[in-house]
Order: structure tokens, then C-alpha cells, then sequence
């Protein structure tokens, strides 16, 4: 066994739970890398609903996607996380984020404590039993360890009986290296 780094790991927890024809969510659309995964793993009878706040992450998203043939594999919304129940309303699969900022834009614009942790609790009450939530953390940003430890604080207050939550991280790396929360329903209710 050779372990992973954290994207690489994050991806194939996916491609565990996820099989074609599931609804997902990118929870941070970015530059679309993750809702283009996606949307290769959800098959054409699938679907991915994409989140993000800043227009030129949903801009670069729909490019890739328009680029593989996948775009009406996903729906792309210029929205926070905080929202999904919004726009979601049927049972999902699997869901990502990649916190703190869009690389390259503007680094004011970070993912936030309070909204990832109210983005989670709605997921959770979306998520199928055996169904996936990953956060990839990056956390070495203004603002990111106050994410980080509000994050955490949540994640170790969930009930074991209902959720599995597992982290993933690498300790012998300088700074501040991302890790992953894998959080796994267990049972329909708390």
C-alpha cells in the first residue's frame, strides 16, 4: 500500500460510493476540476449541482465541462454552499468541498466556518445512508484556521451512531498541509 495525498485520496473515497445515474454536489466549484470528476462518475443518467459565489469559478467550471461534452451532466450555481437546500431537494450520493480560496483570484474571498458547517447540515440531511461528505481543508490562509477549528469542533460533536468521521492528514509536513474529513452516514436519523 502507498498512501495518497490528499486530492488523490479524497477522489477515490468518491469513486467508492458514487455510481452513474447518483446526484452529487461540488460544494466549492473552483475551477471545475471536481464537478468534471463528477460528472464523470455520475454517467449521463446522473447529475452534479455545482456551487460557487465568485462568477469566474462557475465561468471556468462550465468551460471544462462544455469541453468534455459534460455540461448537462451539471448544474452550475452562482450561490453559496450555505444555500444548497435551495436548489437540491432529492437524496445525493456524495458531496465535496475544497475550502478557503479560488486559487488565483481575489484572496479576500474565503469559505467560512459558519457556512460550511450550516452547508454540512443540510448535506447530511440529503446524504443517502452510506453516502460521503468530503472536505478537503486548506487552512493556511487568513481566516482558515478559524474554519478549521469550527469545523472540527462540529464534525467531533457528531453523533457516532449516525455518522463515521475520519481524518486524513499528512503530520510531518511543514506549514500547514491540507487534510480530509470524510464524514459517512450511518443511518437516516440521529
Amino acid at each position: 500500500m502507498t498512501l495518497k495525498r490528499v486530492l488523490p485520496f479524497a477522489k477515490e473515497l468518491l469513486t467508492s460510493v458514487i455510481e452513474p445515474g447518483n446526484l452529487v454536489v461540488d460544494a466549492t466549484a473552483g475551477n471545475g476540476h471536481d464537478t468534471l470528476f463528477l460528472a464523470k462518475l455520475v454517467g449521463e443518467a446522473g447529475h452534479v449541482y455545482a456551487f460557487d459565489v465568485q462568477p469566474e469559478a462557475i465561468q471556468s467550471t462550465e468551460e471544462k465541462l462544455v469541453e468534455a461534452n459534460l455540461l448537462s451532466r451539471a448544474t452550475l450555481i452562482l450561490d453559496g454552499h450555505e444555500n444548497v437546500s435551495k436548489y437540491v431537494e432529492k437524496e445525493i450520493a456524495a458531496a465535496i468541498f475544497n475550502l478557503g480560496y479560488l486559487p488565483g483570484s481575489d484572496l479576500q474571498i474565503v469559505t467560512k466556518g459558519n457556512s460550511t458547517i450550516q452547508a454540512v447540515t443540510s448535506l447530511l440531511e440529503m446524504l443517502k445512508v452510506g453516502g460521503l461528505i468530503i472536505l478537503v481543508v486548506y487552512h493556511g490562509h487568513p481566516g482558515g484556521k478559524e474554519e478549521k477549528d469550527a469545523l472540527m469542533d462540529y464534525v467531533m460533536q457528531l453523533p457516532y451512531s449516525y455518522t463515521h468521521v475520519l481524518c486524513y492528514q499528512f503530520l510531518n509536513q511543514q506549514n500547514t498541509p491540507p487534510f480530509v474529513i470524510a464524514i459517512e452516514k450511518m443511518k437516516a436519523n440521529i
